[in-house]
């Protein structure tokens, strides 16, 4: 008999502003912990000892991220000693391969029950970690292994012939579609509210006060065109790619229960999603966000797919112009990608 993958639960935190939002001095592992435990409340009649693994996934698995930090978020959400716990790293896409694994081991008869996610603190550890130590062998002869992020966004913008008008409108598309995601409310029912307490200093010492964090704090409903062309650009005299049309610095976590479909709908769990498949490509790291253009087309032919028989497309949005020239690479379809916003205003 053939086993399937599904998604039986899932929940995530609201997304905080890295060192200025309600999440500056909120660890992941604490995030993470509470929406794992939301997803076991969604699961109900799971036995927690039938969770055969918890895999989380974090871009600088290191200082709040370290020592094996999926272990000790299975603890921290309460989850018996049994379960056991792994941390996944492959940066940006860390979370989402979690779930690939999960679903991968389940299909081959290794699981019945995983949770997956991600989780990150930008807050708390640097993007590029506490102490980077570069091959140097790499660095005198292919730097661009290196090379920052915000670069090789330039770089896309250049090859790729994506202008910076381009890029602004894409970034004000991110931000409008997310702003009326939110007055549908179409974001509720996946974000758990949180009860966060706040320490600030005082004249007479710290104040404390109680927050409800459930709301994602990089929303900007009002930006406009006009106030996106005044931004300078960061990373390169000249360049392209300013703030106001890459991703923001973020902290926050989600995870998904995936469960076998036949001891899911046994236990009257209602599938939400069917893992269909998964596949991961290289590019020259100068242009690393192009990745989908090698790992799509490979997918799309593995599965026996087309375009034509997605509805709907998330595409990373790490910056505007790596995500018009992936979408133009590949004919997607504006109407029906991030169709709720996107990393950038996300």
């Amino acid at each position: 008999m053939t086993r399937e993958a599904v998604i039986v639960a899932a929940s995530r935190t609201a997304v905080g502003k890295s060192k200025r939002g309600t999440t500056r001095s909120w660890r992941s592992d604490e995030m993470a912990a509470a929406v794992v435990a939301e997803v076991m409340k969604q699961a109900e009649g799971l036995d927690p000892k039938e969770i055969d693994d918890l895999i989380m996934g974090c871009a600088m698995p290191e200082g709040a991220q370290g020592l094996n930090f999926a272990r000790t978020i299975a603890l921290r959400a309460g989850l018996p000693a049994e379960v056991p716990g792994m941390t996944v790293n492959r940066f940006c896409s860390s979370g989402l391969q979690t779930i690939a694994m999960a679903a991968e081991r389940i299909i081959a008869n290794g699981a019945d029950a995983i949770i997956a996610g991600g989780a990150e603190t930008m807050s708390l550890v640097p993007m590029t970690g506490f102490r980077i130590n570069p091959n140097p062998h790499m660095v005198e002869n292919a730097p661009e292994v290196y090379m920052n992020m915000g670069l090789t966004a330039e770089q896309v913008a250049d090859e790729f012939e994506v202008s910076r008008q381009a890029q602004d409108e894409f970034a004000l598309r991110s931000h409008q579609r997310a702003a009326a995601a939110y007055e549908k409310e179409l974001f509720k029912g996946e974000i758990l509210p949180i009860e966060m307490e706040e320490v600030t200093a005082g004249s007479n010492g710290q104040n404390r006060r109680t927050i409800m964090f459930d709301r994602d704090e990089h929303i900007r409903p009002n930006t406009s065109l006009e106030g996106l062309a005044k931004l300078r650009p960061v990373f390169k005299v000249g360049g392209s790619v300013t703030a106001g049309n890459s991703s923001p610095l973020s902290d926050g976590a989600a995870a998904v229960l995936l469960m076998e479909r036949s001891k899911a709908e046994a236990m009257g769990l209602t599938p939400l999603v069917k893992f269909v498949g998964f596949n991961v490509g290289g590019v020259r790291p100068e242009i690393m966000g192009m990745g989908p253009i090698a790992a799509v087309p490979r997918l799309l032919k593995r599965t026996g797919m087309s375009l034509d028989d997605i509805d709907l497309i998330e595409l990373n949005e790490a910056f505007a112009a790596q995500a018009v020239a992936v979408m133009r690479e590949l004919g997607f379809d504006e109407a029906k990608t991030n169709v709720n916003g996107g990393g950038i205003a996300l």
